[in-house]
């Protein structure tokens, strides 16, 4: 399989055999139940779809229900689909844990970023300042001009504005897996990844 739902723990840092610091997020990485193998024949194409973390079946639909009771497994909270590896026979019920990876990889972890709420253009777009002095009021931080005048008369889509900065997902690429501890199904990676303590990511190479 091409990846693993997990969750992530936080960071720290490790010591290389040079003695150089090495900044690494610690990711919990399944261990992930195969809840559903899709085919070209009865789906159109061909992933594994898999599921992290327990939930009490009160909080969960009947037709989730339905569908984790027929892969034979206790309602999950998070489900994805991941790529095939070409050759392995996939089946319902099959447990994944933070084996699959080796140290020394590169993967990509997609998570959901902090909310950080209404933010200005300094924040939210890394605009600059303007003058603090030559007749400047109080609109050091305004992200000032923003268009035309009579022709286009409008602003365009997309203008870089202020608004809401954050709670969106991003994907952090070529993260390189530092360590792996298989009696904790955690990984450590260098580098950070996007989501605050115990958000969830999708780790995936």
């Amino acid at each position: 399989m091409r990846g693993l739902i997990g969750k992530k723990i936080g960071m720290t840092r490790l010591f290389d055999e040079n003695g150089h610091v090495v900044p690494v997020t610690i990711l919990q990485a399944g261990p992930c139940v195969v809840t559903q193998v899709k085919t070209v024949d009865k789906d159109g194409y061909e992933s594994v779809q898999v599921g992290y973390g327990e939930r009490a079946e009160k909080h969960t639909n009947k037709p989730m229900m339905g569908h984790f009771d027929k892969a034979g497994i206790p309602p999950m909270k998070i489900i994805a689909e991941f790529e095939k590896v070409p050759g392995f026979e996939y089946k319902q019920g099959q447990v994944f844990h933070v084996g699959i990876f080796n140290p020394g990889e590169y993967v990509s972890v997609s998570g959901k970023s902090k909310g950080k709420g209404f933010s200005g253009v300094i924040k939210r777009h890394n605009f600059a300042r303007q003058p603090v002095t030559h007749g400047q009021g109080d609109t050091t931080r305004h992200p000032g001009s923003i268009g035309q005048a009579s022709d286009p008369s409008r602003v365009f889509k997309g203008m870089k504005m202020a608004g809401q900065y954050g709670n969106s997902k991003h994907t952090v690429e070529n993260l390189e897996i530092i360590k792996i501890d298989k009696e904790t199904n955690q990984i450590l990676v260098k580098g950070a990844v996007p989501g605050a303590k115990n958000g969830m990511v999708i780790i995936s190479r």
